[in-house]
């Protein structure tokens, strides 16, 4: 009797590290530490329903002992924490796995100090209360954005939750170890060379250089000596020897985007070396070994090419041994909102600003808009937006006028922003539209309370409830 119940202390004690051996390796496990029990136990219910497995924490000691005592894919703090606050925490983090991304969680009046936390390694600061959704997204964009080694900020990448962004995931994965030539097609925009750094970063060639090259820009005179480089007095202005990118490239990847767009003469050239694994610079006499994988990307229809003559056959299937399809935005809706917030974040580290979101409103312009542009427009819509931003999230008036007029005219409906589809104005709409963003400013300002919000904005209870109700806003 006296060894079981010695065996029953011992695990009751070491519960926290047994625990650890017995989740699923499949699933990302979240440390939650806040020292209000509610909200606790309101996001492991949420969070528990997508799929993650949840410890908590009630003060900033014991979450340090579980962090050090377990592995977590992801912690999510509050700022202000009994006997150790967030900050400390999320340097106990990052000094045991620099990688695991840290998520802050904070009220308006400390979202200053929040910014600072992220120059300390913090991937993102929610503001509370909590929005549920956004903070999905947040969360499924730090777990995807973890990698062995930490990002740059502006060369990070989100692969999305779409079935298109798992595939292509997929297909990085098992091509990156490889030694295959990869051929990505897509849309301008669409973040082909991206895909093309996450295959580097797969690779065996990881540790040496990622060297791009926009073809589209080559002169036809000097596209030989940009690729392979020259020798001094080559041509006239070759003043020195200069190397090619394939030399600058030596041992890692070279990726040429739109490579549809190389002269024929250069094409040639980039065959042979590709067969021969040398390139002769211009003027040289001797041939210089390279060793480079070839990733080559285009927004236009190489095969049509080829069968036109403009593209040589055997130089089009030496570079497509394995090919890859970047999906145009508008294909992949349910990704717009996990990009808008990862462009976000870049944003307001490059512009200094500390815009929390996106209205509604906003989100769902994004989802009905065409975005011809794909992820390059997004990003210069979001960039700009943050520019412009007058309140702590991004608003309809924050965007493009053209952009929402173009929405507006394709859906056939009225615009938040009080011009019908026939141009003229609603001064109706205008009014509720003013109304409604009012009571919003309130209610955030009052932390959501009803009762503040209806004081600061000078009209009684009832009379809130009642402006809820008819502008459909859940509160």
């Amino acid at each position: 009797l006296r060894f079981f119940s010695i065996i029953f202390l011992y695990l009751t004690e070491h519960s926290s590290i047994i625990q650890a051996y017995l989740i699923s390796p499949d699933m990302h496990r979240i440390l939650i530490v806040d020292d209000d029990p509610m909200f606790r136990l309101m996001l492991k219910t949420f969070l528990g329903k997508h799929d993650f497995e949840l410890d908590e924490a009630a003060t900033g000691k014991e979450g340090q002992r579980k962090l050090l005592e377990q592995e977590f894919d992801l912690l999510l703090t509050d700022l202000r924490l009994p006997e150790m606050d967030g900050i400390e925490l999320l340097q106990v983090a990052k000094r045991q796995r620099n990688n695991m991304p840290v998520i802050l969680m904070t009220s308006f009046a400390d979202v200053k100090t929040a910014v600072r936390a992220m120059k300390l390694g913090a991937y993102e600061y929610v503001t509370k209360p909590i929005n549920p959704e956004e903070l999905l997204v947040t969360v499924e964009a730090a777990l995807h954005q973890k990698t062995n080694k930490p990002a740059k900020q502006n060369d990070q990448f989100v692969t999305g939750k779409s079935d298109a962004a798992f595939k292509i995931e997929e297909y990085i994965q098992l091509v990156g170890p490889t030694k295959m030539s990869v051929f990505i097609q897509g849309e301008s925009g669409t973040g082909k060379e991206y895909i093309a750094k996450q295959i580097h970063r797969n690779s065996k060639r990881a540790e040496a250089p990622f060297v791009a090259v926009d073809c589209g820009t080559l002169q036809k005179e000097l596209a030989g000596s940009e690729l392979f480089g020259h020798v001094k007095g080559a041509f006239t202005g070759a003043v020195n020897d200069k190397k090619g990118q394939f030399q600058e490239a030596a041992g890692g990847t070279l990726f040429l985007d739109e490579i549809g767009n190389l002269p024929y003469e250069v094409q040639i050239a980039l065959l042979r070396a590709l067969q021969e694994r040398k390139v002769r610079p211009v003027g040289g006499r001797n041939d210089e070994d390279v060793d480079v994988r070839i990733i080559a990307a285009t927004n236009d229809n190489l095969q049509q090419a080829v069968e036109q003559g403009k593209f040589r056959e055997d130089l089009y299937h030496r570079i497509n041994e394995f090919s890859i399809t970047a999906p145009s935005l508008r294909e992949r809706s349910e990704d717009i909102a996990l990009f808008a917030r990862h462009f976000l974040s870049i944003a307001n580290h490059e512009l200094e600003r500390h815009i929390i979101g996106f209205e509604e409103e906003v989100l769902e312009v994004f989802k009905q808009y065409n975005w011809p542009g794909n992820l390059r427009e997004l990003r210069n819509i979001v960039r700009r937006a943050v520019l412009l931003a007058r309140s702590e999230r991004i608003e309809l008036s924050d965007l493009p006028e053209e952009m929402i007029r173009r929405e507006g005219q394709e859906t056939g409906g009225s615009l938040a922003n009080g011009h019908s589809q026939s141009g003229t104005v609603d001064l109706k709409l205008i009014a509720e539209q003013n109304e409604r963003e009012m009571i919003q400013k309130a209610l955030r300002q009052a932390n959501y309370n009803k009762s503040k919000a209806a004081r600061l904005l000078n009209i009684d209870r009832k009379t809130l409830y009642n402006k809820l109700k008819l502008y459909n806003m859940e509160v």
